[in-house]
C-alpha cells in the first residue's frame, strides 16, 4: 500500500527511511504548538484554543501535502505572519482578532486564485538559477540562526547588534549536544538529527536540579530545562468558527489582506523552491517537484486556518530536517502530520523536549542546505550580487520574504544598469513592483 501511494522505490527510499524523517521533522518544527500560541494569545486568541488550532492544522496541511502533493513537506502555522497577525494587525492597528482571522481567510481566498491558475508558474519561470539556489543557501543560514539563537548562543547586544551568548550549563550542554551530533551526522548514522535531540536531552535533564539554572533561556522561567508538566490536557474549541467574514471586507483592511497574500504566498514559493533546490527534490525541467499541488494545498491550509482559530500555516522550513534524513517521499509529511495529532490531548509532554535540544538538529540542517552554493558563479557579478543579497538578508532579517524580495529588487536594478534588462523576464518586473509595494505596505 506504501509502494503504491508513495512510489518509495522509484524514489530510491524505504518506509524506514521515510518514517525516521517524518520523526526528524516532526521533532525540529513541533516548538511551533507552543509557540504559535503563545504569539496568538497576545492579540487576544485564547491559549488553549490556539494551541487546539496548530495541532489540527498541522495535522490536515500536513497530510494533506502528503497524500495530494506526495511532497515531504511539513505544513504548520507560520512563524513571522503569526507576528504580523499579532503585533501589526491587532495590536498595532486595533483591528478585533475575529476581523483579522476574517483578513486571513480572505487572502486565502486569493492565495487559492493564484495557485488554481498556476500564476506561481510564471512566477517561478521569472527567478533565475542562481537566485532560486541562493535563496535555499539563506534558508540554511536561517535555520542556523534559529538553531543558535534557541540555545542562548546568539543573543542581541546592544554594542553589537548580536553577540555571544553567556557560557550558562544550558549552552554548555547544547554544545556538547551539537558536538555529538555532527559526530553522528559525519559518521552517517541513520537517524543522526533524531538521536541527537534525544541525547541533548537527557543531558539537559539534570540543569536545575544537580547544578546550574536555565531560568533565563526557558520558555517558563523555571530553572530546570527538561519539565514533567503530566501527560493528559483535553483540547480547547473556543478559538474555532469566530471569524469576521464581512468585517474583513472593509476597504481599510484591504492592505492587511494583500500583505498577508503576499506574504503566505512568497513564503510558500521560497520554501519550496529552496527545500527542494537543497534536496534535490526537482521535476525533469529542474523545477521543485509537484508544485502546484504543494502551492495548492499550502493555499488550502491557509484557507481553513482562519475558521480553526490560527493566522496562516504555510510550508514550514524545517522539512529539511527530515529532507536532510534521507525523506524523499509524501509519507514524511503524513508521519510528521499523524505526530502533531495526539497533542490534542498530550500537550504536557512538550515540556519534555527543550529548546537546546532541536537546536543542534537545526544547525546540521543549515549545513546540508549550503550545498548549492557551488552552482554560483560568484564571478559573475550581475548575477552574484542578487545572490548574495537573497542569501544574507534571508537570515539578518529574519524573514524569508523580505530577504527574498530584496534579491528581487537588487537583480532587476543590476541587470538594468549593466545593460541586461533583456535578461529581465515580464513575470520578474511584476515580482519587482509588487516588491515594492510589499515593503511600504509591510
Amino acid at each position: 500500500m506504501l509502494e503504491k501511494l508513495f512510489s518509495l522505490r522509484s524514489l530510491d527510499t524505504t518506509p524506514k527511511t521515510e518514517v525516521l524523517a517524518g520523526v526528524a521533522t516532526f521533532l525540529a518544527a513541533m516548538y511551533i504548538i507552543v509557540v504559535n500560541p503563545s504569539i496568538l494569545s497576545g492579540a487576544g486568541v485564547p491559549f488553549a484554543g490556539a494551541l487546539t488550532a496548530t495541532v489540527l492544522i498541522s495535522f490536515f496541511g500536513s497530510v494533506m501535502m502528503g497524500l495530494y502533493a506526495r511532497n515531504p513537506i511539513l505544513v504548520a502555522p507560520g512563524m513571522g505572519i503569526n507576528a504580523l497577525f499579532t503585533y501589526t494587525m491587532v495590536m498595532g492597528a486595533g483591528i478585533p482578532w475575529q476581523t483579522a482571522l476574517g483578513c486571513v481567510f480572505w487572502s486565502g481566498v486569493l492565495f487559492g486564485i493564484l495557485a488554481l491558475f498556476n500564476v506561481r508558474r510564471y512566477v517561478v519561470d521569472a527567478i533565475p538559477a542562481t537566485l532560486r539556489h541562493a535563496i535555499a543557501c539563506g534558508i540554511g543560514l536561517f535555520i542556523t540562526v534559529i538553531g543558535l539563537v534557541n540555545a542562548g548562543m546568539l543573543v542581541s547586544n546592544p554594542a553589537t547588534v548580536v553577540g555571544l551568548g553567556e557560557m550558562t550549563p544550558a549552552l554548555v550542554t547544547f554544545l556538547i549536544g551539537l558536538g555529538i551530533t555532527a559526530v553522528l551526522v559525519a559518521r552517517r548514522v541513520q537517524g543522526a538529527l533524531i538521536l541527537g535531540i534525544v541525547v541533548t536531552t537527557v543531558l539537559a535533564i539534570p540543569i536545575g536540579r544537580l547544578w546550574g539554572d536555565a531560568s533565563a533561556v526557558s520558555p517558563t522561567g523555571t530553572p530546570t530545562l527538561v519539565n514533567f508538566q503530566g501527560i493528559f490536557a483535553w483540547p480547547d474549541f473556543s478559538a474555532m468558527g469566530q471569524v469576521d467574514f464581512s468585517g474583513a471586507l472593509s476597504v481599510a483592511y484591504w492592505p492587511f489582506i494583500f500583505v498577508i497574500l503576499f506574504t503566505t504566498f512568497f513564503d510558500a514559493m521560497s520554501t519550496f523552491i529552496g527545500v527542494c533546490q537543497a534536496g534535490n527534490l526537482l521535476d525533469e525541467d529542474g523545477e521543485p517537484r509537484n508544485i502546484r499541488r504543494s502551492m495548492m494545498v499550502d493555499a488550502a491550509s491557509a484557507l481553513i486556518s482562519a475558521p480553526m482559530g490560527t493566522s496562516p500555516a504555510n510550508a514550514y522550513v524545517e522539512s529539511a530536517a527530515g529532507i536532510s534524513q534521507g525523506g524523499r517521499s509524501g509519507l514524511v509529511a503524513v508521519v510528521a502530520g499523524l505526530l502533531f495529532l495526539p497533542f490534542l490531548f498530550l500537550s504536557p509532554l512538550l515540556a519534555l523536549v527543550p529548546a537546546i535540544a532541536t537546536a543542534p538538529a537545526l544547525i546540521m540542517v543549515g549545513v546540508f542546505m549550503l550545498s548549492p552554493i557551488r552552482t554560483i558563479d560568484w564571478q559573475q557579478y550581475d548575477d552574484a550580487i542578487p545572490a548574495f543579497v537573497a542569501m544574507m538578508l534571508i537570515p539578518l532579517t529574519y524573514s524569508i520574504t523580505h530577504g527574498v524580495v530584496f534579491g528581487f529588487l537588487t537583480f532587476v536594478v543590476v541587470k538594468v544598469g549593466v545593460g541586461k534588462a533583456r535578461e529581465v523576464r515580464p513575470a520578474m518586473w511584476v515580482l519587482f513592483f509588487l516588491s515594492i509595494l510589499m515593503l511600504f505596505e509591510g
